[in-house]
């Protein structure tokens, strides 16, 4: 952890509370862009002690990218954040956490393409690493929180079944809501974590920070690309990073769906993802989607849109927010990924698996993506989808035992 000078390292490493802060000491995440800024501009104007600290994730160039640096990683990210903190007077750290989200984040991305699955590095990094590496150096600077710029709410449900549970809800930004991205962040996490963005819109984001003169922050592009694809090709992230990849697993079959029939060849299931369209190399004269990846056969299914839709799944690897456990069936409005707008759905809980039965058809349910649960604006919680089924092809039950059951119809 670097600082900004030998005596402000001394003071935050052997802290007392500030007889100047108001609310006491917060650690804030600081990425360089407008959300993280402000949210850090918004504690220090409340009257929290803030200490600002920029995560470096990933070494940009042992990726093998071919664009310039860009995003929460990069040179100009990190002295963004530290020039905002400077231009404030509170101090800001350079966290290194290469080594810990290149074990954990890069090491399930790449085993989650092997298996046939299609990962979400962001959420396991919210969630497993930037969470808990913020705690961890949160207690050795005496900060009673931490706080991000996400787009979402939190609060302390004191009555009824929720009793003392911390909730993660909807930002009243649609457009912008994270929600989505935090259903794995643990109850103790939540206990001390501050979302300082979620009652506002972005609108009135850019708007605050034009009026305090941060005028770059509100021009400054942001980047939706995964932080070690800095290009988007993982293909090309899954080849340098699996030596001989590429010639084990070309050759195999693209099949149709339902009838089985072989119609061409593939470079490699690992190189596929459900519901992909483009980039197949095989016309039939209509077109074909991905609906099913089969890592044991080296088989990619192929069928048109209507085969792409499931009306159940199984989730496993839960974490639950509003309730510790689901007693009964219950209704919610399930997502499948960050920017679906979510299906009626009737969950059960077995053991360690929730059942998911959709109300309607959802289009491309990838196994690997993480589900997440609302009731009305509340995450319930979420988990990682294991497989997806047609309730006409499948009989789905829960047995008395609490184990969920899926029997061929």
């Amino acid at each position: 952890m670097s600082s900004p000078s030998k005596t402000s390292n001394r003071r935050a490493l052997n802290p007392g509370r500030s007889s100047m802060s108001k609310h006491g000491r917060i650690l804030v995440a600081m990425s360089g862009g407008i959300d993280s800024s402000l949210a850090a501009v918004m504690l220090h104007e409340e009257g929290y002690e803030v200490i600002g600290m920029t995560m470096k994730t990933w070494d940009y160039a042992s990726s093998g990218g071919t664009k310039k640096e860009t995003g929460c990683c990069s040179l100009d990210s990190i002295n963004d954040a530290r020039n905002i903190a400077v231009s404030l007077g509170f101090p800001h750290y350079i966290l290194d956490i290469r080594n810990e989200f290149g074990d954990y984040v890069i090491d399930h991305f790449t085993g989650e393409y092997l298996e046939g699955r299609t990962p979400n590095p962001c959420v396991l990094c919210n969630t497993h690493i930037k969470w808990d590496a913020l705690l961890r150096r949160a207690d050795r600077l005496d900060c009673e929180f931490i706080a991000t710029g996400h787009y979402a709410n939190i609060r302390n449900e004191n009555g009824g079944p929720s009793h003392g549970r911390y909730v993660i809800s909807k930002g009243v930004d649609n457009l912008k809501d994270q929600s989505y991205v935090l259903w794995g962040v643990s109850q103790e996490s939540l206990s001390r974590t501050k979302l300082p963005l979620g009652h506002l819109r972005k609108s009135e984001i850019r708007e605050m920070a034009k009026e305090r003169g941060f005028i770059e922050l509100v021009t400054k592009s942001e980047s939706y690309e995964i932080c070690f694809v800095p290009d988007n090709d993982y293909r090309g992230f899954l080849k340098r990073r699996v030596p001989g990849l590429e010639q084990e697993v070309a050759g195999g079959n693209f099949i149709l769906e339902g009838s089985g029939k072989v119609v061409g060849k593939h470079e490699g299931y690992p190189f596929y993802t459900i519901g992909q369209r483009k980039g197949l190399g095989i016309a039939l004269g209509y077109p074909v989607f991905v609906t099913e990846i089969r890592k044991d056969t080296n088989e990619v299914v192929l069928g048109v849109d209507k085969d792409l839709f499931r009306d159940g799944m199984i989730v496993s690897r839960l974490n639950l927010q509003k309730y510790d456990r689901i007693a009964g069936p219950l209704e919610t409005v399930t997502k499948v990924r960050y920017k679906d707008p979510g299906t009626p759905a009737t969950i059960h809980q077995a053991g360690d698996k929730i059942q998911v039965l959709f109300h309607d058809g959802v289009s491309a349910i990838a196994p690997g993506q993480a589900a997440v649960f609302y009731e009305g604006d509340d995450v319930v919680g979420g988990g990682w989808i294991m497989k997806s089924f047609r309730r006409s092809d499948v009989q789905s039950a829960i047995s008395t035992d609490g184990e969920a059951q899926l029997a061929t119809a």
